[in-house]
């Protein structure tokens, strides 16, 4: 891996999933030692990843992961990615960049800016924040750390891809995620196709009347 210290796992531990719709799924949880940023990043290995896992990089939301909120379409993301890579083979990596790599109180600051009309990306720069923050070196540590140094990406961000690509990691397919829209995370999703170019489907969806 270019310039970046070797992680190595700290322990594993099987951990059935239940979810509220009633899918279950039983996992590999695996932590680490030496992540160059110091946090509690979390791997999820899910059926046999084989040579060539599916692998998605999910940034923590506690708002939609644990809460439901409607703004993003991050908690039915994971509920996704989970089923689809259980499904298959592969690692979920639960990585602990709260708000695009901000954290939760700035998030909930950008959200008061996008209710004045900003949108997700704006309200970060109004803050004096990056518009997205995440570094994922972590990241590829922990798949080096797993011997995956190939895979197929679960994501509709090419960020991801680029910097696993940079970082040493091979992405064979980038593979987009579903689309879940409600009333008041249409402009946000919008806002991620026009100015980041993410993997998304919108035609059609009329404007929201919340601010993105």
């Amino acid at each position: 891996m270019p310039d970046t210290p070797a992680a190595t796992p700290r322990a594993r531990v099987r951990v059935p999933l239940r979810f509220g719709d009633g899918y279950a799924a039983d996992a590999e949880l695996v932590t680490f030692h030496g992540l160059t940023d110091g946090q509690e990043h979390l791997a999820l290995v899910l059926g046999d990843p084989g040579p060539v896992p599916l692998v998605r990089l999910h940034s923590e939301c506690l708002t939609g992961d644990v809460f439901g909120s409607a703004r993003c379409d991050c908690g039915p993301q994971l509920r996704e990615a989970v089923e689809r890579i259980a499904a298959r083979g592969g690692v979920l990596l639960y990585l602990r960049q709260e708000g695009r790599g901000i954290g939760l109180y700035n998030k909930l600051d950008a959200y008061a800016l996008q209710d004045q009309g900003l949108d997700t990306y704006a309200a970060n720069t109004a803050l004096g924040l990056p518009e997205d923050a995440r570094d994922y070196t972590p990241a590829a540590q922990m798949l080096h750390a797993l011997g995956i140094t190939e895979l197929d990406l679960l994501s509709n961000n090419p960020d991801k891809s680029a910097q696993l690509h940079t970082l040493g990691i091979s992405v064979r397919t980038r593979i987009p995620t579903g689309v879940f829209t409600t009333p008041h995370n249409v402009r946000y999703l919008r806002a991620k196709a026009d100015q980041t170019h993410h993997t998304l489907a919108l035609p059609g969806l009329e404007e929201d009347q919340q601010p993105a």
